[in-house]
């Protein structure tokens, strides 16, 4: 496909545990995919309950723990809520982080939805773009006139499908992140993101969007899906337009929304399996 495939893994829910995040990370590199990358939240407050239920394992400590159990796979943070967080803390972790597991991680950031976990943390909801501009600045600025945070090598994907968060990207990224769209969608706000770029006279970013995966036994409407759900075929297929597009990442995402997903990975496992196997027929 030349295109880098990742998974994002549930670091929640009532099946989390060590073991069964061990599991996952060996599976995601066994199949041999590229990326492995975990959510964020601090406080599970009910907003952040109803979809993403305790436990929640933190991300840094987590992919710190799942670094030490791999060899090649890429780690990295889809995406870390950057408002909730001193500047300085980020890039001081992710830094150590990229270190600790040969410089495979990548940071991927967003500004945060759920009011109730950013009162709960004394963060102001209203201000979070500003506050997460702020932190891109300064993390950049830790890692480059900072040798002690030694971070430069990592790639920053920022996640939004506002144009805020489109021009955040150009300013400060290496990547637009886009999670869960459909593929009409990504394709329109490509063309937003080029014009920003060019109104900010910057290159235009990467493009690593997360998608879906839900294998269904037959098609599904094409005005009725987002990227990554339907038939294989569909799969595929949206698969190699994202490539199309310019896609370098993809990173699929098999949490369908049920947490009691988290108690029988089997299912999302078997689908990641099926996508390898295609993509193996297709290098070879």
């Amino acid at each position: 496909m030349g295109v880098e495939l990742g998974v994002n893994v549930p670091n929640f829910g009532p099946g989390t545990n060590p073991a069964r995040l061990r599991d996952w990370a060996r599976t995601v590199e066994g199949l041999g995919y590229d990326l492995l990358m975990v959510s964020d939240h601090v406080a599970i407050t009910p907003d952040v309950a109803e979809q993403y239920p305790a436990p929640f394992f933190d991300p840094f400590t987590t992919l710190s723990w799942l670094a030490g159990v791999t060899e090649r796979v890429r780690l990295g943070t889809t995406v870390l809520i950057a408002p909730y967080r001193h500047p300085l803390l980020v890039a001081r972790m992710a830094a150590n982080l990229d270190q600790l597991s040969g410089g495979r991680f990548v940071l991927g950031v967003g500004v945060g939805w759920a009011r109730q976990e950013f009162e709960a943390l004394g963060a102001d909801f209203e201000a979070r773009g500003r506050v997460t501009d702020q932190t891109l600045v300064e993390i950049r600025r830790a890692w480059e006139n900072d040798k002690d945070y030694g971070g430069g090598s990592i790639p920053i994907w920022i996640g939004g499908r506002s144009t805020a968060g489109m021009r955040r990207t150009v300013r400060y990224g290496d990547a637009w992140h886009p999670l869960r769209e459909r593929l009409d969608w990504m394709r329109t706000a490509l063309d937003r993101l080029r014009a920003i770029a060019a109104e900010e006279e910057r290159p235009v970013p990467d493009f690593a969007p997360r998608i879906l995966l839900r294998l269904t036994p037959s098609p599904l409407p094409d005005d009725e899906r987002v990227a990554g759900e339907g038939s294989l075929d569909q799969v595929l297929a949206d698969l190699d337009a994202l490539r199309e597009l310019g896609a370098r990442s993809v990173v699929l995402d098999p949490f369908i929304g049920d947490p009691a997903e988290s108690e029988r990975p089997e299912v999302a496992w078997q689908a990641l399996a099926t996508i390898a196997a295609h993509r193996r027929q297709e290098n070879t």
